[in-house]
This record gives C-alpha cells, structure tokens and sequence, in this order.
C-alpha cells in the first residue's frame, strides 16, 4: 500500500475515535442533565406540596383574624365613640378655660396700660418738676433766694426773731443775709450762697469741674472775710457760710485744691466756717442756749436789785412817816406822797422784768 492509503486509514481512524468520545460526552451531559431535571422536577413537587399546605394555614389565619377583627370592632367603635365624646368635653373645657385666660390676659392687659399711663403720667410730673426746679436753680439770684428761704427757716425753729435781722447792711453797701444779735452787741453775719454751677458739672466733666468748683468755693470764703467780717462795727472776727445742700457741702469736705489743702480748711484760715443745714442747725441750738443762759444769769440779778429798791423805798416812807408832826391840814399831802412811792416800787420792778429774754 501506499503512504497515501495508510495516511487515509490513519485520518478515519482519528475521525472515528473522535466521533465516539463526542457521543461518549454528549451521553454524559446528556445524563447530568437529566439528572438535574429531575431533581428539579422533585424540589417543585415539594415547593408546591408546601405551597398547599402554607395556603390552608393560610386561610386558617385569615379565618382566624377575621373572627378576631369581628369580635374587636364593635369595642373599637365603642372606644371611638367614647373618645370622641371625651375630646369633645374636653375641648369644650380646654375652650371655656381659654375664653378665661383670654379674658383675664386682657384685663391684665389693661391694666398694664392704665399703670403704664400713669408711669406715663408721672413721668411727666417729674420732667415738669424737673425743668420747674431747674429754673428755680438756674441763675445765681435764684440759687441766693433758695438759700435765704432755707436759712430764715431754720432761723425761725432755733432763735427769737429779736437775735437775727435779714438782709443787714453794713457801712461799706454790703448786705449780709442775716447777722446774728449777741451778747455786748456783738454781731455774727451768714451768708447763703452756694457754687452750684461748678458742682452740677462735677458728674459730666470730672476733675476740671471740681477744680472750678474748689476755686469758686475758695472766691467766695475770700469774698465773705472781706465783706461781713468788719470788727469796726461790732462784728465777730469769724463769718458762716451756710451752703443749703448736705452734697454740695460733703463735696466741699471732700475737695482739695491745687496745693492739696482741703476746702473746709481753707475757709477756717479765712475765718469762715462752712455749714450746712443739719451743721447750723446744731450751731444755732448752742447759740441758742448761750443767750438764754445768759438771760437767765441776767435775771437771777434782779431780786437783789429789787429788794435794794424796796429797802430804799421803805426808807423813804419811814422819813415821810417820821415828819407827820406836821400840822393836821397837811397830813392829806403826806398820805398821798406815800401812795405815789408805793406806786412806783411795782411798776419799776414790772419794767425791769420786761427787758427778760422771751
């Protein structure tokens, strides 16, 4: 044979062993497949046997539920009933509960308003009085008048209006606001006007103002040495400067000037003493109680001037009694002159005892 002949038969051979193994494989796959499909074929049968038996437990449940949902409603419609009867009543409460709250909101509401007027009110009263006491205030007369006002009231409550005089003048022009009268006709002048001005700015303007006002305060000790202290005519060698405002005064305590001296002492090297209201108040009490002491004094020294007056007196109607040997026509004058010296002994004691302090 020839290569080609054996080449052939070698090719079918291959061809044929080809074939067999393929349809070897195929009825492998073939077999698998089958397998598979019947497992399949079993895992249906099972899912729908369950199926069956899931759908009677189904509609078990349902049957179930059904009666349960019959046997809940009628109590669920009762209990909505119920509920909405108590949401009724109680937003009927909740309202009239509101209707009073609203009401009392607004009385308070009105209230709150008729105060507010009021505040409103008041307030104005209050800028009025404000702008009033400004202008009362406001110029320096003004300020001199509040002073002398104030100082003749408490002029009034501490002494007779017979140990004071207002508005003195003295020989140079100047007037004091008052001078009080002492023992040997010695006189003490007060003046009453005060540096408001520089004080009032002491808040707004700080140190510059309190160096105004030290130095206003210290022009007007200066101004008071030289007017109202003048002993040629009868007066003490000290002055009061009587300052009508317990702030204003404790800010002159409290001031130093520019050399670190306090105002208060500045004034008493000047021989003025700075009072205010309650301070000279307190002066006048004690100078009150010098005069009467010293009224007293005075008339603890009458008795024995009457009773010397009296002795003289008895005397003298002695003698007149003595020289009754006087013929009988003359006796009559005789009486008459002891009557008279009788007389006179009354009255000079009811004079002196005029001149007594009230």
């Amino acid at each position: 044979m020839s290569a080609v002949s054996i080449g052939v038969v070698i090719f079918v051979a291959v061809l044929v062993l080809w074939l067999v193994l393929q349809s070897s494989q195929e009825r492998q796959k073939g077999a698998a497949l089958e397998s598979q499909m019947n497992e399949l074929r079993r895992d249906l049968q099972t899912i729908a046997t369950s199926q069956a038996s899931s759908t009677g437990q189904l509609e078990t449940i349902a049957k179930s539920v059904a009666q349960r949902l019959d046997s809940v409603t009628p109590t669920l419609q009762d209990a909505i009933k119920n509920s909405a009867q108590i949401t009724g009543q109680m937003t009927s409460d909740a309202q009239t509960k509101m209707a009073d709250e609203l009401k009392n909101t607004r009385d308070q509401i009105s209230q709150i308003q008729r105060q507010l007027g009021e505040v409103q009110l008041a307030g104005k009263q209050m800028s009025q009085t404000a702008q009033t006491l400004e202008g009362i205030l406001g110029g320096a007369k003004s300020r001199g008048s509040l002073g002398e006002v104030t100082l003749e009231r408490l002029l009034e409550d501490s002494l007779p209006t017979a140990q004071y005089t207002t508005q003195y003048r003295f020989s140079s022009g100047e007037a004091a606001d008052v001078v009080i009268k002492l023992r040997d006709k010695k006189l003490m002048a007060i003046d009453s006007k005060f540096p408001l001005d520089a004080y009032r700015r002491i808040s707004t303007e700080g140190d510059e103002a309190r160096r105004a006002f030290a130095t206003a305060v210290k022009g007007h000790a200066d101004a008071i040495t030289k007017k109202y202290i003048v002993p040629e005519e009868g007066t003490l060698d000290v002055a009061l400067m009587f300052v009508p405002s317990e702030s204003v005064y404790y800010e002159l305590l409290m001031t130093e000037d520019s050399k670190g001296q306090t105002l208060d002492a500045y004034c008493r090297d000047r021989k003025v003493i700075a009072v205010s209201p309650n301070t000279l108040y307190a002066h006048l009490c004690v100078i009150a109680m010098g005069l009467r002491g010293m009224h007293m004094e005075e008339n603890a020294q009458a008795p024995a001037g009457k009773s010397f007056r009296n002795g003289k007196t008895t005397g003298k109607i002695c003698g007149q009694v003595r020289n009754s040997g006087h013929p009988f026509e003359e006796r009559p004058a005789m009486l008459q002159r002891v009557r008279q010296t009788l007389r006179e002994g009354p009255e000079h004691s009811r004079n002196h005892a005029r001149r007594g302090y009230p």
